[in-house]
């Protein structure tokens, strides 16, 4: 029964990921996570304790992005620590990004208005206004420089709001594809 029961839930996984953000976030608020509002969510890697979790306004996880809220090493010390496991909360900040490919780890807090590079390895407490990248992940830079450099860059289109039509569309035209 245990192996029809973790099929269902990975089925169910899988269509999560192709419904809505207000589904994902619905479902994810039932099984203990605290999210707030306006946030983009498009993995659905939560740890075996979801509840460990707490998400600020304004998040956005890019796909792959794992968050662990347990340290499973213990098992190598079942004997000495009478097979218990280590756990630990991980909280975001409000309008945070973190990107494809992420793996938060438990006993993690990332502060306001903060990114997280691709691929990034999160352990510990980072300050708001933080650009976090790397494995172990440490600070690289401040928010405002990144902001700064996102605007000087020639590549920089605005696609808000547009369909996905409109946004190939003008992808196409800056590069020159046709």
């Amino acid at each position: 029964m245990g192996f029809l029961k973790g099929v269902w839930e990975s089925v169910f996984k899988l269509y999560l990921l192709k419904c809505s953000d207000e589904k994902r976030v619905k479902y994810l608020r039932k099984l203990g996570m605290k999210i707030g509002e306006r946030c983009r969510i498009r993995t659905m890697k939560f740890s075996t304790e979801p509840y460990l979790i707490e998400l600020g306004d304004h998040v956005a996880i890019a796909a792959g992005t794992e968050f662990i809220t347990h340290d499973g090493a213990t098992w190598v010390f079942e004997d000495d620590v009478d097979g218990g496991g280590i756990f630990g909360k991980i909280v975001i900040g409000n309008n945070v990004f973190i990107g494809i490919n992420c793996i938060i780890l438990s006993n993690t807090s990332i502060g306001d208005n903060c990114i997280v590079g691709a691929g990034s390895v999160v352990r510990g407490n980072f300050p708001e206004n933080s650009v976090i990248a790397g494995n172990p992940a440490q600070i690289v830079s401040k928010t405002g420089i990144q902001r700064m450099l996102s605007r000087q860059n020639p590549n920089l289109l605005g696609t808000k709001n547009f369909t996905v039509s409109q946004k190939d569309k003008l992808v196409k035209d800056h590069f020159g594809i046709k």
